[in-house]
């Protein structure tokens, strides 16, 4: 917001500042499919051409329509990306091509579609924000039924509920043009079938696109225009810092006191910003006498608030050191074009005394209309003495010894001091005790300075009569200044303890948030809150959440011992609902011990917080709501940012089981089909008569098979998490020698060379699951290898670290991208993952290998004539007797 001082906004400013280096978007909005939208944004776009500007069109959907088809030629057109779903093809906008090709201005039609699965972006506004984020302009079409805040107004009427929305945000930040056409001459362009399908246009015409639905939207879409450009407008002259109201569109405030029968003002204002259209504030000035309130004006002032919430309006309230100033600089703030006020009956004395808050808001808020409303049964405040209003005994004993040590000391050096420098020195106790008491403490210290002075310093000393009257003039004066330096003192005071009031709520808030913003579980943060918010408020609270189940609530955290009757469930259940107050204090089951608060998050009610207190007294004052509706709020958003997390992890996960699934049939498919189609053939052969080379091709194919699915099987295990080690001491060279033997089909046409040591110490491991990662390397060299080359095995004891190599003579691995073969399904140019294979055999190979411990690499041989794969044993796996001493 704008101070009154006409300081630009530094909020303002910083979201200006996040808008630079982005593009920007335009909007062209209509109340109906057929008024002209894709027209309009192609006959846009080509002026943008015809003046220089780099064009392209994204997606432009013509639907048929010839005159919009003719105006896409000579566009560049950015060619769609086909998208399998369904068992057919769907075109796409392809975000990354036009990422790539980063036009200055893209046309995007039908800013509300869905993506089709598969796509980086659920929705097609999602499309756009990156563009935007990239640098890149925008513009898109919108119907005014997509816009997420008018989807139940729009049903309300038409009786279609649109699926398919853009949130307000979008429309906040983006320039919005309206095209527009009269809705008798849209359904005469409907009726020639220049909208949708003869067949399809008789029954949209007897359903929604009725003259009186088209006039409906028609008006929504104006007025959804207008609410944009005034957003943006008060955005622009905040960041400016230019005064002034800026009555481009109606806002209107009502001011709300603790007065019975505030609720009527609270009501006529919703009346008036109804009949205007207009959004609506209901604000609540809190000024030192609000110190003052009993508990049932501090309920009434909360009920009044609530009632202006569940209304509609936003809720607010602001320290000021008095009403008038409040309401000023509040109504300043907010670009106010109307402030609704209440009439109270009040006695000429108090108007002489206090003034009239309506005659000076009216003269001191020019271009604000004043609308002043008599309120029904209100009259005139009662003088109110709040805590320490006349101040403390301790107040005027210390007082009392301040003015008695100014006499004492100015007594003492009387004989070089005057009069006047004597009446000075007894200021200094009147603004100490102002500052430190209170204004009734200062005023006594003013009376008592000045009877002293009279008394020890004016002759005739010793009594109250003054002999001069240039003395009385003197004592008068002393008097008028002490008090009016008391009462300024106190006004100082006053906006002091407001200010600190304000400091101790930011101060709160931002605790608040600098505690429970890293935590990263939904139960330790529910509990967190429940505790803060107690402590704050000195109640007792507990977080209800809904139910797994989908009906009920479930106690989620509590800072105490909590036990829920059948009141308290159900007032919690109707905050949940229907995401407003309920319980003690509110005007829903008041009759419970417990008031529960809606946390909400956009249109989701995510959790409900109880609140208590220990004598049953009304948890909630009206001076502690702005705070806990603030930290409500904030917790509500922390949930929020937990459940998102939550649903991008599963979402993340079921991409992924998608990639798996898909890639798993490509590659079973291929590989599976090659031995059962050798097996076919030799089984077909076999009434000829069995061949050793028949029976050696389905020994071979069998086993190949066999290995496939064992992979399979493998992994499903390793990702179910469901393997279970059997460690044993293992002799490395009778495990590489047995791989070895059981790999020769694998490695036929390749030497197996074996360089390891029979002095190797025994390692602790699970010898089944070894076996399978020494097949699997076995297996993955015999494919990569050029054909005829030696496979070696080499195994090294070196620094209580045991490497076993499988080297292989071929062209490598890509540099760079040595642990990629690894990833399940991963297919790398110049690995096994390209030359055939489930690409299962290597992540399996690590996933077997890390279970037990050990680590596993994959490089290039130091000579540069092939890869180099390790399985690398710890220190931890080697195999000691009892005294220390490696077993070879």
């Amino acid at each position: 917001m704008t101070d009154t001082t006409g300081r630009p906004s530094p909020d303002a400013l910083l979201r200006q500042a996040a808008q630079e280096g982005k593009g920007r978007l335009k909007i062209f909005l209509g109340a109906a499919p057929g008024v002209g939208k894709t027209f309009e944004m192609l006959s846009d776009g080509r002026s943008r051409i015809k003046a220089g500007v780099d064009v392209v069109i994204g997606v432009v959907e013509t639907h048929g329509r010839v005159e919009t088809e003719q105006l896409t030629r000579g566009y560049e057109i950015v060619p769609r990306r086909p998208v399998a779903h369904a068992g057919g093809t769907l075109q796409e906008m392809d975000l990354d091509a036009i990422l790539a090709r980063s036009p200055r201005l893209v046309l995007v039609d039908e800013l509300a579609h869905t993506n089709a699965p598969g796509s980086r972006h659920p929705k097609r506004y999602q499309d756009v924000v990156e563009l935007l984020d990239a640098g890149i302009d925008v513009y898109s079409t919108l119907n005014i039924q997509h816009v997420e805040s008018l989807n139940d107004v729009v049903a309300s009427f038409t009786r279609v509920r649109v699926r398919e929305t853009v949130p307000d945000s979008i429309l906040e930040n983006a320039e919005i043009e309206v095209v527009d056409i009269p809705p008798d001459e849209l359904i005469e362009r409907l009726k020639d079938g220049k909208v949708y399908l003869p067949q399809e246009a008789t029954r949209a015409l007897s359903h929604f696109f009725s003259k009186s639905n088209l006039s409906a939207l028609r008006e929504l879409a104006l007025r959804r225009a207008a609410q944009a450009v005034d957003v943006q407008m008060l955005e622009h002259v905040r960041a400016l810092g230019v005064g002034g109201t800026w009555a481009g569109s109606e806002r209107i405030v009502v001011a709300v006191s603790e007065v019975p029968g505030a609720e009527g003002l609270v009501r006529a204002a919703k009346r008036i910003a109804d009949a205007l259209h207009a959004p609506w504030t209901a604000v609540h000035v809190e000024t030192p006498r609000t110190q003052g309130f009993s508990d049932d004006e501090h309920r009434q002032i909360a009920k009044v608030l609530n009632l202006a919430t569940q209304l509609g309006a936003a809720a607010a309230t602001v320290p000021a050191a008095s009403v008038i100033e409040g309401l000023k600089a509040f109504s300043a703030n907010a670009r106010a074009t109307q402030l609704v006020v209440g009439k109270s009956v009040r006695s000429r004395w108090f108007e002489l005394r206090h003034g009239s808050v309506v005659d000076r808001l009216v003269r001191e808020t020019p271009g604000v209309a004043v609308h002043v409303l008599p309120i029904e049964g209100a009259t005139a405040p009662k003088l109110r003495l709040r805590p320490g209003h006349w101040g403390s005994r301790a107040g005027y004993a210390w007082t009392a010894l301040m003015v008695g040590g100014v006499t004492a000391f100015a007594n003492g050096l009387f004989h070089i001091l005057n009069l006047g420098n004597v009446a000075l020195l007894y200021l200094l106790p009147v603004m100490a005790a102002a500052s430190l008491f209170g204004l009734r403490t200062g005023l006594f210290a003013g009376v008592l300075s000045s009877l002293a002075y009279n008394f020890f310093f004016l002759p005739p000393t010793g009594t109250l009569t003054i002999n001069n009257p240039e003395n009385v003039i003197s004592v008068l004066v002393l008097l008028g200044v002490a008090l009016a330096t008391s009462q300024l003192t106190s006004r100082v005071r006053a906006q002091a303890d407001l200010a600190a009031a304000s400091a101790r709520a930011n101060a709160a808030l931002a605790g608040f948030l600098r505690q429970l913003g890293a935590i990263n579980d939904a139960e330790a943060l529910s509990r967190a809150i429940c505790e803060e918010i107690g402590r704050l408020f000195d109640f007792r609270t507990m977080l209800l959440v809904p139910a797994p189940t989908g009906t009920g609530l479930v106690l989620q955290a509590a800072n105490t011992e909590v036990r829920l009757e059948t009141m308290e469930l159900a007032a919690a259940q109707w905050a949940l609902d229907t995401g407003t107050p309920a319980g003690r204090g509110s005007d829903t089951l008041a009759a419970s011990e417990w008031l529960f608060r809606p946390m909400r998050a956009g249109e989701r009610t995510l959790a409900v917080l109880g609140m208590a207190r220990d004598d049953s007294a009304e948890p909630l004052r009206a001076d502690q709501l702005p705070l806990l509706t603030g930290l409500i709020d904030q917790a509500a958003l922390l949930l929020e940012r937990l459940r998102l997390e939550a649903d991008m992890r599963d979402v993340d996960r079921l991409r992924e089981r998608d990639r798996l699934r898909a890639a798993l049939l490509s590659s079973v498919s291929h590989d599976l089909r090659t031995p059962l189609t050798a097996m076919i053939a030799a089984a077909g052969q076999l009434d000829q008569g069995a061949t050793p080379e028949l029976i050696a091709t389905l020994q071979s194919e069998s086993a190949r098979l066999n290995r496939f699915v064992a992979n399979l099987l493998d992994m499903a295990r390793v990702e179910a998490g469901a393997l279970t080690l059997a460690l044993e001491p293992v002799d490395l060279s009778d495990a590489v020698a047995g791989a070895a033997q059981d790999a020769r089909r694998a490695l036929e046409g390749h030497a197996i060379v074996l360089e390891v040591p029979p002095n190797l110490p025994l390692v602790r491991v699970d010898p089944q699951l070894l076996h399978h990662c020494l097949l699997n390397l076995l297996d993955n060299a015999g494919r990569y290898a050029d054909p005829g080359t030696p496979v070696t095995v080499r195994g090294v004891h070196r620094h209580d670290t045991l490497t076993l190599s499988v080297l292989d003579q071929g062209p490598g691995l890509p540099p760079g991208r040595e642990s990629e073969v690894f990833e399940t399904f991963r297919r790398l140019q110049g690995s096994d993952r390209q030359i055939g294979g489930t690409g299962l055999g290597l992540a399996i190979v690590k996933a077997f290998a890390e279970a037990m411990g050990m680590a596993v690499r994959a490089g290039n041989r130091e000579d540069g004539t092939g890869a180099d794969f390790r399985l690398i044993f710890p220190k931890a796996l080697l195999v000691r007797d009892s005294d220390g001493d490696l077993i070879l």
